[in-house]
């Protein structure tokens, strides 16, 4: 059976605005429904473990209805508890809280580089690619380097009145990384397939992007 990691983070506070944050809920459960439904194994991994913080759920939309009564939440593991040859694809769901610890977590990206070098496939969403700037490769060159990717602009972040709060500006870090940024329109669908690296723009890129990576693990 086809298995696929969705990665959360378990980073609570949006800086020092005193407001919440953390995983975002559409981009977790949307890409959980595409998942599931092409009957894959679907787990789930957060960067601290147990339940992680959530962000933007909207308990009126039934795709969230059915990943939060469905998904294991309150015990997710670490990347430390996982094995990289247990898994086809990771998918590391976007949210503001990604931006203090994705990049960081060290055995987390180890684990993603593993995947990808066993032949599956990356893909990330919204502020998800954040990850993508922590991820190196066994010969020591980043996995973004060269590869053309979509993540949350400048523009939107500018446009959320974030880009004092946020520790970097997501777009510049993957380019500092050698990647080729590729912005849409502000908000509006944007997903980047480069080899088995798939990354998408924001929200509204989650389910294309979660489509787009059925599409390569066939």
């Amino acid at each position: 059976m086809t298995r696929v990691l969705i990665a959360l983070t378990s980073h609570a506070e949006l800086g020092d605005t005193g407001r919440a944050t953390g995983f975002y809920a559409s981009e977790a459960a949307e890409p959980w429904g595409v998942f599931r439904d092409a009957g894959y194994q679907v787990d789930l991994v957060s960067v601290a473990g147990g339940r992680p913080p959530v962000d933007g759920r909207d308990d009126a939309d039934p795709v969230q209805q059915r990943f939060f009564a469905e998904a294991d939440l309150e015990r997710t593991p670490t990347a430390s508890d996982l094995t990289a040859a247990d898994y086809d694809a990771i998918f590391f769901a976007g949210g503001h809280g990604t931006m203090w610890d994705f990049a960081d977590a060290k055995e987390l990206v180890a684990l993603a580089a593993a995947i990808y070098e066993q032949g599956g496939v990356v893909a990330a969403v919204c502020h998800g690619p954040s990850a993508l700037v922590g991820v190196t490769l066994s010969d020591g060159r980043p996995l973004v380097e060269g590869k053309n990717v979509a993540a949350f602009t400048n523009a939107e972040e500018h446009a959320v009145g974030l880009t004092t709060v946020v520790p970097f500006l997501l777009a510049d870090a993957l380019t500092a990384r050698g990647a080729v940024h590729h912005p849409a329109a502000d908000f509006t669908e944007q997903v980047v397939v480069d080899g088995r690296l798939v990354t998408g723009q924001n929200p509204a890129s989650a389910q294309r992007a979660a489509t787009e990576v059925s599409k390569l693990l066939g």
